[in-house]
């Protein structure tokens, strides 16, 4: 829990000003609602606001109330909905709380008299009616009832969520800006010039944001930054045809089509020219009285793949009067009819543009390989169009001047005078705000621009586009007509999001400039983010990845060299990369982690379906390595810069203050020696502030229990198509930095876990969250080498804890079931692992299981079988102290000699013998008769082990820190 940083709740007040008594515990168990600094990422706020809740929840009674507002586009509603899915909140939009036509974000157009009625209700244990708007009927329509019961946490979603007449119903005050609203306040600001300041921009096109909404935001106790702009993590694939081409009509037989109407229309910068490229136009799409805003025409083509990121936002009337007022003009707009067919994440729609005359039919999904299976699975083959409808119209018409296309239903003009001025009805709140003095908000704060500039100095710049140079021969020597072209490196570095479009963009303009093959290397330190870009990267492009782990000698990893440069077989490596680039059939290694082997070989051929190869790994911009390759991608942050910040946290709660370059000079010397020179060399300079341990989006739900079940149960609930099994044994040390403030037993939040498994090192440097019956965590491993472990243990972390176990895992794609078994705990515990959490619990039921699951760590579970005296002092055995000690002083000698050579022969490590050791014990209980195993999930007798351990997935979503 982060003591230091949710804060503010208790002593600045809400609805129920929470006085606690005074303690005559320890001061260091301090609430966690205390202070906030001047803002969080939307990652980090996340985290915090779900802990906020938690705590809060469980120091009063009643309905918790939380206020969740900010402009446009800042992402309150993303925010909102993914509280929603870990702690189950009822959220009330303030959108359906319009009382006409009028633009939602006017003052007078919200029913604030009905939205704190609700409130109330709910507050009072009463049950309620909610409105439902239509927004294409322009009307409310209706009204939905939320059960009190059922509402432990309410959150209010809106732009006005924590204007004055609401903050006192409000336990909890979130403040988001940044996401979309930043964007477009840079866009405009780019597209008219340093001519217009920040603020006249604001004025001009939020005219009631700097009134009436930011003031507001100074009240927040959670202040979220939200650079989160337009993603292409999880993009949009589409397949376009023409359906009169088709005799697809049948589709639509005997199901459920939803029917649309929209007007799209597209604004020219001011004082564009005629060469103005119409992907930077501003796309508006009029949707009955709602207006959806993307920032230019923002894709990738590829193949005959259109590829989109989920870039739409909603814009108020007066956002769009605003643009118009500054210059912008509606060049083109168009008519467009849409009937659609969903199925999960598949849609197939028939769309009618009124300017073409022609009707198009188009296939989107979030999985590139199954729109194109299902587009053959219904006899579509095309031809595809991969041209929007604007470059249709364009080409259509013919046009010389694009300022003469008609326009249609353009907006009016807003007035800059705003309906909100007007007298505003007073509401009287059953209780006020209550304010500490000493914590009121001083002047200089208030003036901060938090809420209308990025956090950045500069706001980013609008993609740069890929040049080439020629290389100087004097210093190059003789190149081939393939190499006489490369690319000029990326002035500056950009975030993930950017640099993945660039990444792709880079890879399609070496297909058109240079051909095949296209070889991107992608390097960085441990845990930045590396594997993760080269997949996401493959997913639009579909080319092939290649590991550099593949290449590691078998002799090296038996020292757990896993970031040692000599640990790499260069001469294979340069063979493959060399038989590559000159289109021939290559066969790449496969190495095997759980026997520290290679297992065998993959044969790669690059072809026109499969022209581009990644390779990625710490090393894959070495000069040995990095020299034949055609594009070079840096990648820094993540987990890596993650670790430092909390060595940085911990080193100040014990009174010892460190740089970071002192931090990575003990836990990262490879990287400063070996890794780090080269990064400044690449082509793509990518920084990852995606943080994987706090973000939503890599949310695993996990129900844990020790419940019997049988196998047979267990095999029941998977695919038996797709079901996969395999054996893991784990150590699990929990490292905490002497002399941190402790509550008398260990926790988890006082301690970095190391894992040992297979031979490799994971980190788990956070506690998950835990809600009702569930353990929430990262679904994503966090790979270290050796020398950080040993790094740490240098900086003064001392192994507090040690946990010996096996795993028994079977999974079918969209659940993992995983049975652990802990040396010393009698019965072994069974988990249920997923990303999607109503598939989690309906397994849960389906093996009975309801009413037995427990939230527990394994830490805590070990340590309540601890004697109460060694309880106290730490969480492990006296009789295991030994083995941890072996363990930890074989970690320091081979983390302080990682960047030598291993010797061929060499005795058997300390570490290996426990393995060994525990390997053979596990063996020997699965040779018991089933009359003792056969309830602890114990395999079949017809089960061989050899398949289960060969059956393993490498690099399953699912796979995560238990």
């Amino acid at each position: 829990m982060d003591d230091q940083v949710v804060q503010r709740v208790f002593q600045e007040g809400g609805r129920d000003f929470y006085q606690q008594q005074p303690s005559t515990s320890s001061s260091s168990s301090s609430s966690i609602l205390q202070s906030l600094p001047l803002h969080v990422s939307f990652d980090h706020g996340y985290y915090l606001l779900v802990k906020s809740v938690q705590e809060l929840r469980s120091k009063k009674d009643g309905v918790v109330t939380v206020g969740i507002g900010g402009p446009s586009g800042s992402g309150k509603s993303s925010l909102a909905e993914k509280v929603a899915s870990v702690l189950g909140c009822t959220v009330i939009s303030m959108e359906n709380y319009r009382t006409g036509v009028d633009d939602g974000h006017d003052l007078d157009s919200i029913d604030f008299d009905l939205l704190v009625q609700n409130l109330e209700d709910l507050m009072n244990g009463r049950d309620t009616l909610t409105p439902i708007f239509d927004f294409q009927g322009r009307r409310r329509i209706g009204s939905n009832a939320i059960k009190s019961i059922s509402s432990g946490v309410v959150i209010v979603d809106g732009t006005y969520a924590l204007h004055s007449k609401l903050r006192s119903l409000l336990d909890i005050r979130v403040a988001v800006v940044g996401g979309v609203h930043f964007s477009l306040l840079s866009k405009v600001q780019y597209d008219i010039g340093e001519s217009c300041s920040l603020d006249y921009l604001i004025d001009s096109i939020f005219p009631l944001f700097r009134k009436h909404i930011e003031p507001d935001l100074h009240h927040a106790q959670i202040r979220i930054n939200n650079s989160f702009v337009s993603s292409f993590r999880e993009p949009i694939y589409k397949l376009k045809c023409k359906s009169e081409s088709q005799s697809g009509a049948y589709i639509f037989l005997g199901k459920e089509a939803q029917h649309d109407n929209f007007i799209e229309m597209y604004l020219r910068p001011p004082s564009a020219n005629e060469e103005a490229r119409i992907n930077d136009w501003i796309k508006v799409r009029q949707s009955g009285i709602k207006y959806y805003l993307s920032l230019g025409d923002q894709r990738i083509v590829d193949k005959h793949f259109i590829i989109r990121p989920r870039a739409e936002f909603e814009v108020g009337r007066m956002t769009l009067g605003g643009l118009l007022a500054l210059g912008y003009t509606v060049v083109v707009s168009y008519k467009r009819a849409s009937t659609s067919v969903i199925d999960g994440n598949l849609s197939v729609s028939l769309e009618t543009i009124d300017s073409l005359g022609e009707t198009y039919m188009v296939l989107r999904g979030t999985n590139r390989k199954i729109v194109g299976t299902e587009s053959s699975r219904m006899g579509i083959n095309g031809p595809w169009i991969t041209k929007s409808y604007l470059e249709l119209i364009l080409e259509r018409q013919d046009f010389i001047q694009v300022t003469g296309v008609p326009r249609l239903n353009t907006p009016p003009l807003v007035s800059s005078v705003s309906s909100a001025t007007t007298q505003e009805r007073l509401i009287v709140a059953p209780k006020p705000l209550r304010i500490t003095p000493n914590l009121v908000n001083p002047i200089d704060e208030l003036s901060q621009p938090w809420t209308r500039s990025p956090t950045k100095s500069k706001m980013e710049p609008v993609l740069a586009t890929w040049h080439f140079i020629s290389p100087d021969p004097l210093i190059t020597g003789p190149a081939s007509s393939r190499d006489a072209l490369q690319l000029a490196p990326m002035p500056d570095s950009y975030d993930l999001d950017r640099g993945l479009l660039l990444s792709v963009q880079a890879i399609q303009a070496l297909l058109e400039n240079k051909g095949l093959p296209v070889i991107v290397g992608i390097g960085g330190p441990s845990g930045s983010g590396k594997t993760s870009l080269a997949r996401k990267m493959a997913n639009i492009v579909g080319c092939e990845v290649v590991s550099l782990e593949s290449y590691y000698k078998s002799a090296q990893m038996k020292d757990f060299k896993y970031d040692d440069f000599s640990s790499l077989d260069l001469a294979l490596l340069s063979k493959n990369i060399d038989d590559i680039k000159n289109c021939r059939r290559t066969n790449v290694p496969v190495f095997d982690l759980e026997t520290g082997a290679r297992s065998g070989f993959k044969e790669l051929q690059v072809s026109e379906d499969c022209g581009v190869v990644i390779f990625e790994g710490v090393y894959a911009l070495h000069p040995d390595i990095r020299k034949p390759l055609d594009l070079w991608i840096a990648v820094v942050g993540g987990v890596h810069s993650h670790l430092i910040s909390r060595v940085q946290r911990d080193k100040s709660r014990v009174g010892c203050f460190m740089s970071q370059n002192e931090i990575m000079m003990t836990v990262f010397p490879m990287f400063q020696q070996h890794i780090e020179p080269h990064l400044v060399e690449a082509h793509l300079k990518i920084r990852n502030d995606f943080d994987p341990v706090l973000s939503p989006e890599s949310s695993l739900f996990i129900l844990k229990s020790n419940k019997q079940v049988a196998y047979q149960d267990i095999l029941k609930i998977l695919d038996p198509t797709k079901i996969c099994s395999s054996v893991q044994n784990f150590i699990d040390i929990y490292f905490r930095l002497s002399g941190t403030p402790a509550n008398g037993q260990l926790t988890e939040g006082d301690c970095i876990r190391v894992r040992i498994c297979e031979g490799r090192f994971a980190l788990l440097i956070r506690e998950p969250i835990r809600e009702g019956n569930f353990i929430i965590q990262p679904k994503v491993d966090f790979d270290i080498s050796i020398s950080t472990v040993a790094g740490l243990l240098n900086l003064g972390y001392q192994a507090v804890a040690y946990i010996e176990a096996s795993a028994y895992i079977y999974q079918d794609g969209k659940i993992l079931i995983e049975i652990d078994h802990l040396q010393d705990v009698p019965s072994p515990y069974l988990q249920i692992k997923g990303v999607n959490k109503e598939t989690v619990v309906a397994a849960g039921s389906t093996l009975k299981l309801d009413g037995s699951y427990t939230t527990k760590s394994y830490l805590e579970i070990i340590q309540e079988r601890l004697p109460a005296v060694e309880r106290s002092s730490s969480g492990i055995h006296s009789q295991q102290a030994a083995r941890l000690q072996e363990l930890v002083e074989h970690i320091q000698s081979q983390g302080s000699s990682s960047s030598s050579e291993s010797s061929p022969s060499r005795e058997a490590s300390p570490l290996e013998g426990v393995i060994e050791d525990m390997q053979s014990r596990i063996k020997r209980a699965l040779d018991i008769p089933n009359v003792c195993l056969c309830w602890v999930f114990a395999l079949p007798k017809e089960a061989p082990m050899t398949l289960l351990y060969q059956a393993r997935v490498q690099g399953d979503i699912l796979r995560g820190p238990l």
